[in-house]
């Protein structure tokens, strides 16, 4: 679909499976190649092979199945080695890891592994600083957040407030296509959001064209999504039902259930 280059690093993004992205993200001085989840082995092969790159390791940020459903048929080739985290079941892992972790990559990235839990209770991000990049599997999607399967409002909570205080200029790279219906349920609680409306405009007129509205940034998600804004915007907070006395845990999971039940 695309390639971006910043520094010594190139992104490409292309679509897996429904609605899935894939990446690779490589180093064009050291020729290493890391892929961020693996939803589908055959279009990843197709796109190392189109590229020409030799895949170095694969960096999964959860366990459910369209995250890691390639990772043993790519581990096949010579050299491949698996990162996800520690208290997860991630098939063919080699390095187990958790939040505060950090490692190098190429010639020079530092990662960082943030602890996002929530939508699994084990979810991690992987976090380039220096590049401002962001892979953050389901944790974090434009204009919304995965769902809670695992784990509980004040963990996702916090995870998000972790995010959230990134600096704005870092790309979000998440996992899914999810953007249109997403926006339909941000403008359905902060309607008054001018800068949400002029999102949704430029996300309907993108995916009438199946281009992606993936990535974004952590600047724009600040100002549009709800799931960034319920502790501080009283129109969300208003329409959702928050109380005087809720938490922010608690404002979080009541957007949580109303976007898990929202129709529109």
């Amino acid at each position: 679909m695309s390639g971006t280059t910043t520094s010594a690093l190139t992104i490409a993004q292309f679509p897996c499976l429904n609605d899935n992205y894939g990446y690779l993200v490589h180093d064009e001085t050291t020729g290493e190649t890391v892929a961020i989840d693996t939803p589908c082995a055959l279009t990843y092969r197709a796109e190392l092979q189109k590229r020409g790159w030799t895949l170095s390791a694969i960096w999964n940020t959860h366990h459910h199945h369209d995250h890691t459903g390639g990772n043993l048929d790519l581990k096949q080739m010579a050299g491949v080695k698996i990162y996800g985290p520690a208290s997860e079941k991630i098939p063919g892992m080699d390095v187990g890891l958790k939040g505060g972790d950090s490692f190098e990559f190429g010639s020079g990235s530092q990662v960082s592994v943030l602890d996002v839990g929530g939508h699994t209770a084990g979810h991690i991000a992987y976090y380039l600083p220096k590049d401002s990049k962001l892979f953050c599997g389901d944790s974090l999607f434009a204009l919304g957040c995965g769902r809670m399967f695992e784990g509980t409002p004040t963990q996702f909570w916090s995870s998000l407030q972790t995010l959230r205080s990134l600096p704005e200029d870092t790309l979000v790279y998440c996992a899914h296509e999810y953007t249109e219906a997403n926006a339909k349920f941000a403008l359905s609680v902060e309607p008054s959001n001018t800068d949400l409306q002029s999102r949704a405009s430029e996300v309907r007129q993108k995916r009438s064209k199946g281009d992606p509205t993936v990535p974004t940034s952590i600047g724009e998600e600040k100002k549009t999504n709800p799931f960034f804004r319920v502790d501080f915007s009283e129109e969300i907070r208003m329409r959702v039902g928050v109380n005087d006395d809720d938490t922010g845990a608690d404002a979080f999971h009541k957007v949580r259930k109303a976007k898990d039940s929202f129709r529109g």
